[in-house]
């Protein structure tokens, strides 16, 4: 934990203190009964609220202190700031956190630098012949991009990205520990936190949905968030099927139109592309006034990046069986391994962080 506390930090402490002298919002979502369990607010407290703040706005619409109010609070505004402070705050290696805190760009070039790496490595090592002419039946993508490159180079970067996330929870959880310290894990809370997970309830605010657009409520980017979700979820079950037929069952790709790799891939791709394109048409239409404005180039750039990743996988699909083949299998792995690569810095950490906050809040609960 940083011993200067940021601007964002100390603004933090002095809007918390306001609303839990307030408490008109006590029941708007997570945040609140857990603000009120607190009289003083550390950085860790803060850090921990910030995370398990989903940003659904209800409270700045409602507050009788938001701006123009001389109390100025915006709690959104300020907890995503300190929500992507601590995304480099706790980051595994601390200089890469630093390098891709607030910069879209930097996410756009490692893309770009990875679909370039991946071509080039693929014109290199293969005929133009093979490269640009129509490959099909069993292992035809890997006639494209041999095997051991296309698994070197997704099992290091995954690899990476998953010591990288791991080592940034485990700063993330003894960071935000109360001052007792930490608390034995149990099931309920384990078990509670996962339903929050599972079904993005704190999404809902208070239940009636969130402020997305204006002070009116719907439940819009909890619905664009859960397509997004498990259209992730759906695409790393196609990767995990396809490498059992892989190795265990000997069924090597590609693999037949209604297989279960190609059908989790087909939806875990349009449901990816529909959730990920909702959340960049809601971030362009929302109210500008609770919102971080200097962290929305890199959120543009993660969504961005998401969508392609899921179109042109649909895409590969489509083309498998043509001579496109080749450089859309190179494309659609060059995404991929640029995503890997600032997954741990970038705003899809969060749920991580947020996971975490969620089951201390579940933990706080059953004390």
């Amino acid at each position: 934990m940083s011993a200067t506390e940021s601007e964002a930090i100390v603004e933090g402490r002095r809007q918390m203190e306001i609303c839990n002298a307030c408490r008109y919002c006590e029941g708007y979502c997570a945040v609140f009964p857990a603000m009120t369990l607190r009289r003083e607010f550390s950085q860790g407290d803060l850090t921990h609220l910030a995370n398990l703040c989903h940003s659904c706005k209800g409270c700045y619409h409602a507050c009788q202190y938001a701006p123009p109010h001389a109390f100025g609070v915006n709690i959104p505004a300020t907890f995503a700031t300190i929500r992507n402070e601590s995304y480099a705050e706790y980051a595994w290696p601390a200089p890469m956190g630093r390098a891709f805190e607030r910069n879209g760009t930097v996410v756009s070039a490692v893309a770009m630098l990875a679909v370039t790496l991946v071509l080039l490595l693929t014109m290199a090592l293969q005929d133009p012949a093979i490269l640009y002419t129509a490959q099909t039946g069993t292992g035809a993508f890997f006639r494209v991009i041999p095997y051991w490159l296309m698994t070197g180079m997704a099992g290091l970067t995954f690899g990476y990205a998953l010591i990288a996330m791991a080592a940034g929870a485990v700063r993330y959880w003894r960071g935000t520990a109360p001052g007792k310290g930490q608390k034995p894990l149990a099931a309920a809370p384990v078990a509670t936190a996962a339903v929050d997970i599972l079904t993005l309830r704190n999404l809902g605010g208070g239940g009636h949905g969130c402020n997305d657009i204006d002070d009116s409520f719907a439940q819009t980017r909890r619905w664009f968030h859960q397509a997004m979700f498990y259209g992730f979820m759906l695409c790393f079950a196609a990767t995990t099927t396809g490498t059992i037929y892989h190795h265990f069952l000997g069924w090597k790709s590609p693999h037949a139109f209604l297989s279960l790799p190609v059908q989790f891939g087909t939806w875990g791709g349009v449901l990816l592309c529909i959730g990920t394109a909702g959340l960049l048409w809601v971030k362009t239409v929302t109210d500008p006034g609770p919102v971080a404005k200097r962290w929305l180039g890199g959120e543009y750039a993660m969504l961005s990046l998401l969508f392609l990743i899921g179109a042109t996988g649909l895409l590969l699909l489509v083309v498998r069986h043509t001579g496109a083949m080749g450089v859309m299998l190179a494309l659609h792995l060059g995404l991929v391994l640029a995503f890997f690569v600032v997954l741990p810095y970038s705003k899809m950490v969060h749920g991580v962080y947020r996971g975490l906050a969620l089951l201390r809040s579940a933990q706080e609960k059953r004390a």
